[in-house]
């Protein structure tokens, strides 16, 4: 039986509800509620185009399903390669004085426009060698297209002599991070050991040293002072996960 306007009309007020609600899903990142929102507002969609009569209306409603379908393609995709991604383990050996290892070109591509949280544990973030590798890796979350909005640092207090540079140094970087809109979020703990970066898009990243495994620059004037890629290592491991395949801390 052939539906008249009034429930045409009621349908696809529903339709464009679910819809709504499907964008408003996907803009926030809740891929899953927002994939069946977009199924369950085409197939409302559809029924709607299937009782239409006008020819205009006809067309404008195919574009805008195929509109929808496109992006709830995207989400499935997406979310079929997060499953595919709880599978994920590398491991990468950096040799004795490798080059090539910029954080950028360990991180890059696992950092998408998804990533607002990061955790970083790493005991040695006290000298002024090991605050700029902290500054260098902040600087590169904050690039696009990361939307990072809190990072969290946990390290171990330095009792020394260098007790004041470290506690400067941290809060020169946590004033400037806040400038750019990012809180950082400082814990201190005398029995922290263990290296670890963790994405809140699911990825996690272990390295033998933290991040400080750059070898000294010969010179402030050699290759390798300012690019990171050409600065030669020392020797250590980094091993990469996604959390569906490991504990979370």
């Amino acid at each position: 039986m052939a539906k008249s306007g009034k429930e045409l009309d009621g349908q696809s007020v529903a339709a464009f509800t679910v819809l709504k609600r499907a964008v408003e899903l996907d803009s926030e990142s809740r891929y899953q509620q927002a994939l069946v929102c977009y199924q369950e507002g085409i197939d409302l969609l559809m029924q709607v185009l299937r009782g239409t009569k006008d020819d205009t209306k006809k067309c404008n409603l195919r574009k805008q399903i195929t509109g929808y379908m496109d992006r709830a393609e995207i989400v499935k995709k997406y979310l079929d390669q997060e499953k595919e991604d709880g599978k994920y383990h590398k491991q990468i050996k950096i040799e004795e004085n490798a080059t090539g290892f910029s954080y950028e070109s360990l991180f890059q591509k696992y950092l998408n426009e998804t990533v607002t949280e990061v955790w970083i544990q790493d005991p040695y973030i006290r000298q002024v060698h090991q605050l700029y590798n902290f500054l260098r890796f902040c600087e590169m979350l904050i690039k696009k297209p990361c939307k990072v909005k809190t990072i969290h640092l946990l390290t171990s207090l330095d009792v020394g002599s260098g007790k004041q540079q470290q506690s400067s140094g941290l809060q020169e970087i946590k004033e400037s991070l806040q400038n750019h809109g990012v809180l950082l979020e400082l814990e201190y703990s005398s029995s922290v050991h263990d290296r670890e970066i963790r994405f809140n898009n699911g990825w996690m990243i272990k390295i033998g040293r933290g991040l400080d495994y750059f070898k000294k620059p010969q010179s402030r004037f050699s290759l390798g002072y300012c690019d990171f890629d050409l600065r030669p290592c020392h020797e250590t491991t980094v091993d990469i996960f996604h959390n569906k395949h490991t504990k979370k801390i």
